[in-house]
């Protein structure tokens, strides 16, 4: 779609006569500014706010923001429009470009109500990141992004986590689906080190491969402050897995993990075990498509055997059959201290020596909900949103 020519957030019928009639209420606003400073009296027909000079600050932005749209020869986004002081601003699917994300920018600069800019899907590339990262870096406000699917690649990775280390007030930031490999982890791991107010963080749907898991592992090691960590569909296997694993070990901060749909294998199932062994805070983790056979899932009740605070455990479609289930289940048997409400083996085959074990487990352990493929129990608490993330238009199905 070629923003130029058309709003990128405009649909056709009473859609399109509302974007003609925000443009025009704005350009009424800019002339009432201008008449503002010019003395005239408070009954002119601007749409001055009659809140003190608080008024003129808002239509100053607003201004500002179809200046920067002239300027940049793209139409402005009626959303922004029409967001008025409400705290989140959902851009997402509106095609902005490089361009379209450059006009944006400065108006987010001095926009004091967004908290939550949600810009999903609007090939920002390379220069529109640098234009949304100088943004962030200057607001003291907005504190939730969500920058997945735009194609940032490692340049884009580059400038937005230099951005958000400069952000303190950021707490929540998804980069889904952005291509980044390798070299954007060497930035990532920076992030993790450097920002000790960030609480969530999605790199879900990305190429991080095994270089990219023995960057982040010493990070996630070293980083203090992040709680929630999803970093599913990537390709994190072999010696990259294992230090990713270790340093999962070595957090103290980290209570939600996702890590699903990568290449653990046998080699980081057992690095989790160790793991799960020394660390005492983590609640949740989905280890769900990993390669992990029932060697693996022996490795992993390991850790599960004295572990005191996981609560949810996912290790759905994995290759473990029934012997590796039963060795998980047998360990949380074992463990008297086990908090485990949820045990997901969903998609696994098991056979009748599990079903026995696993009803002699209910008994010892009546909390714990044990999902099977024949099993259609719903758990009473739902995951948290880290383990459900939105599935972009380039992901694998």
């Amino acid at each position: 779609m070629n923003v130029t020519m058309r709003n990128p957030c405009e649909k056709s019928g009473e859609s399109g006569e509302q974007e003609k009639e925000a443009a025009a209420a704005a350009s009424g606003r800019l002339t009432g500014v201008q008449e503002a400073e010019e003395g005239l009296d408070s009954d002119s027909d601007s749409c001055l706010e009659t809140e003190g000079t608080h008024g003129l600050g808002e239509l100053d932005k607003e201004t500002l923001y179809l200046r920067s749209c002239g300027a940049h020869c793209v139409v402005p986004a009626s959303c922004f429009l029409h967001q008025g002081k409400a705290p989140e601003l959902n851009l997402r699917h509106c095609g902005l470009g490089p361009q379209g994300s450059q006009a944006l920018a400065s108006a987010l600069i001095s926009n004091s109500y967004v908290k939550r800019l949600d810009l999903r899907d609007n090939r920002l590339c390379g220069a529109g990141a640098e234009a949304v990262a100088h943004a962030l870096s200057k607001s003291r406000n907005i504190c939730d992004v969500d920058l997945s699917e735009n194609q940032l690649g490692a340049a884009g990775a580059q400038v937005i986590c230099t951005a958000l280390m400069a952000n303190l007030a950021m707490q929540k930031v998804q980069l889904a689906g952005n291509s980044l490999e390798e070299q954007a982890a060497h930035y990532l791991a920076e992030l993790l080190l450097a920002h000790t107010g960030l609480k969530s963080l999605d790199l879900s749907y990305n190429q991080l491969n095994n270089q990219a898991g023995e960057m982040l592992g010493p990070a996630l090691a070293e980083n203090t402050g992040l709680t929630e960590l999803n970093i599913s569909w990537n390709h994190l296997r072999g010696p990259g897995a294992v230090s990713f694993a270790r340093g999962l070990g070595a957090n103290i901060f980290l209570r939600v993990l996702d890590i699903s749909y990568n290449g653990f294998g046998d080699p980081g199932a057992f690095a989790v075990g160790e793991a799960l062994r020394i660390n005492n805070v983590l609640e949740e983790l989905n280890m769900s498509n990993n390669r992990i056979s029932a060697v693996g899932a022996l490795s992993l009740g390991l850790g599960l055997r004295v572990n005191q605070t996981l609560r949810i455990l996912v290790v759905s479609r994995n290759p473990m059959r029934s012997k590796g289930c039963l060795g998980v289940l047998k360990s949380v048997q074992n463990n008297a201290v086990s908090t485990l409400e949820l045990l997901d083996f969903s998609d696994i085959q098991v056979n009748r020596e599990f079903d026995d074990l696993a009803s002699s487990v209910k008994v010892s352990h009546p909390g714990l909900c044990i999902k099977t493929e024949g099993c259609r129990v719903e758990y009473k608490k739902e995951l948290l949103e880290v383990f459900k993330p939105s599935l972009p238009a380039s992901a694998p199905k």
